[in-house]
């Protein structure tokens, strides 16, 4: 019950506080009390069943309210008017808003822009552009409405300090913001910044003192630049038994974070940005790899093989064994005929597979393997087709993917030019051997914005790069959109 006032603040916890106490100390948390029997948690607490039934009820009807549910049908003869919910599909358009990134393309490829009531995460690997992004976001939810929502931003950084030179280059140079009348135009001085260097000062900026600034500064936009960059420093140290504890504990402080942006975003309805850093993905399984073809994943049967090697402990988990392998007695004994005792032997079937990650049950299906479905949840490795972009998973995992509501990937891939004309190269073998030739070369990057899931947007197109993202460049004010005829004259 630990859980309660995070799930329903306003929960009068007085009358039960007996009760919630010896729920703490067994463990029970809000959704065992809804969903649980009665009995079950008296046998394990020896609470009175008629006790725990009374605070079961009350902690539905506070969520029936919460949910707005404004009649309660107590018998089923009961005659009274409709259940209605608060969010309706009329009152759901009303509230939907969303503001510019400043470009109309870049707009388009994300429903309409960056939308309030959502958390939104933009990930990437360094020097993709996350950072620049961002920037440009603070200053136009400045904007009056409908580019922005004429409200000011919030700035949360957990590595560096909050760049104000950038963030004036962009203001000075933007002609989205030099169009914008003065009297409206964004200021440095409506973007407040806080650097967080640990979990703990994290977690008290978030719970106190942002509601604060909300409702004092009318604060639009909050940014959280990066999630994991605190996560990693705390819970990536321990190794053994210790590691096994430490990434429950971090499982449960993601689900809290995600529990508090997500009140955060739908109490005053603003619009939350986080940023997140990328791992290389390593391995041979699906999706795993950026350098060659993928291998595809067969179900010809329920002993189906995921082909190649897990990238990680879940998916060698759920891997199913490899099929019984049939020799025949002249093979094993190189050519010459057994006798019948060592016939018999060679003959008799092999032992039934033994399973060291899973003992005691059926294998899983490919399709459950982390190799295989996380395709659709990272942005890289969902090309049926093969990519050649370096494989990449967002940090933190599956458990925090399951946090926020959209995720926006970054892409780059670096361009050499050769005589006037641009060229992708993967690697800097053909670079080098220029350079050993004494010839001059010039590198520069291509990026790339890729809508991996959104409720209010369209996914992108199967691939990393040209496979239906949006190429985008970082000038001087900010991020915009290449255009085809653009990308042509540089490609020569």
């Amino acid at each position: 019950m630990t859980d309660l006032l995070r799930v329903l603040p306003d929960f009068p916890v007085g009358p039960y506080a007996r009760l919630i106490t010896v729920l703490e100390k067994h463990g029970f948390t809000t959704t065992d009390l809804v969903t649980l029997d009665a009995a079950a948690i008296g046998k394990r607490t020896q609470l009175p069943l008629l006790d725990i039934q009374r605070l079961s009820s009350a902690v539905l009807d506070a969520l029936h309210a919460d949910l707005g549910v404004a009649t309660k049908v107590t018998h089923s003869d009961d005659v009274g008017p409709p259940a209605r919910l608060k969010n309706t599909a009329e009152t759901l358009a009303t509230r939907w808003h969303t503001f510019s990134t400043l470009d109309d393309t870049l707009d388009g490829a994300l429903g309409g822009g960056i939308p309030t009531g959502y958390v939104t995460e933009i990930t990437g690997e360094s020097g993709a552009g996350k950072t620049q992004f961002l920037l440009t976001l603070l200053l136009a939810v400045q904007l009056p409405p409908p580019r922005g929502l004429g409200k000011s931003a919030l700035y949360i950084s957990t590595e560096a300090a909050l760049s104000t030179r950038r963030l004036a280059q962009i203001l000075s140079a933007n002609p989205t913001i030099q169009s914008t009348p003065a009297d409206s135009r964004p200021s440095l001085d409506n973007v407040m910044s806080q650097v967080t260097p640990d979990l703990e000062s994290q977690d008290h900026i978030i719970a106190f003192q942002v509601p604060v600034a909300i409702e004092r500064r009318n604060v639009g936009l909050l940014v959280l630049d990066s999630v994991a960059a605190n996560f990693r420093a705390e819970f990536e140290r321990a190794s053994g038994q210790r590691q096994s504890a430490s990434m429950g504990a971090r499982s449960a402080e993601l689900i809290r974070l995600g529990m508090q942006l997500h009140e955060l975003a739908r109490k005053y309805n603003i619009a939350i940005v986080v940023a997140n850093q990328v791992a290389d993905r390593f391995g041979g399984g699906i999706g795993s790899t950026g350098t060659g073809p993928k291998t595809p994943l067969t179900f010809a049967s329920s002993s189906a093989q995921v082909k190649g090697t897990p990238s990680s402990p879940l998916a060698m988990r759920s891997k199913p064994p490899p099929p019984p392998q049939t020799t025949t007695a002249a093979a094993d004994t190189g050519g010459v005929e057994p006798p019948s005792s060592m016939r018999e032997i060679l003959a008799a079937p092999p032992p039934p597979p033994t399973f060291p990650y899973d003992e005691g049950g059926p294998p899983s299906h490919p399709a459950l393997t982390l190799d295989h479905q996380q395709r659709w949840f990272t942005g890289w490795g969902d090309d049926p087709d093969g990519s050649d972009h370096p494989m990449k998973t967002p940090s933190l995992g599956l458990i925090w993917a399951s946090q926020i509501s959209a995720r926006i990937a970054l892409f780059k891939r670096p361009v050499h030019h050769y005589g006037g004309r641009s060229r992708y190269t993967l690697d800097g073998e053909e670079e080098d051997e220029r350079r050993r030739q004494g010839m001059p070369t010039m590198r520069m990057w291509r990026r790339w914005m890729k809508v991996v899931f959104a409720p209010h947007a369209r996914p992108s197109d199967p691939g990393t790069g040209e496979g239906g993202a949006v190429e985008f460049e970082v000038t001087t004010g900010g991020v915009r959109a290449v255009t085809v005829g653009k990308k042509a004259a540089e490609l020569g």
